[in-house]
């Protein structure tokens, strides 16, 4: 019975070893890797069809950018706000790109891209230069 429980609990110690560390699990940061930023600010460069959402409007020279309070929220660790308005990446962008973690996507908000985990909308990066020139 003792050999039975400490086989099993060997196995079970050794197939944990084995399994893939999921990108949320404690002691991972899931962030923009180099190439990803690097893919992402050379693809908007070379296409001016997609500007910032940040420009300032002809009329009155208002900014189309978010409210300060709701802007701040875009921050790293930060939930999204309810029913902020996303965009996913243009297709021919999301296909040169590698996949993101499992459990995560890309998405501009306010011209900044962010990586955020789709379970609980928290910001895990941003990246507020890519989009903006």
């Amino acid at each position: 019975m003792i050999r039975t429980f400490l086989l099993s609990s060997v196995l079970s110690l050794a197939m944990t070893g084995l399994a893939p560390a999921l990108a949320g699990d404690a002691g991972v940061e899931v962030v923009f890797t180099q190439d990803e930023i690097r893919i992402l600010s050379a693809w908007y460069q070379d296409h001016d069809q997609y500007p910032s959402q940040n420009t300032k409007s002809k009329k009155g020279g208002k900014s189309k950018a978010l409210p300060p309070g709701i802007a701040k929220n875009l921050a790293r660790g930060k939930p999204l706000p309810p029913g902020i308005a996303m965009q996913q990446l243009p297709s021919e962008l999301s296909a040169a790109l590698p996949p993101a973690p499992r459990g995560y996507e890309r998405v501009i908000v306010d011209g900044k891209v962010l990586l955020v985990e789709i379970a609980t909308q928290i910001v895990h990066d941003v990246l507020s230069d890519a989009v903006l020139r």
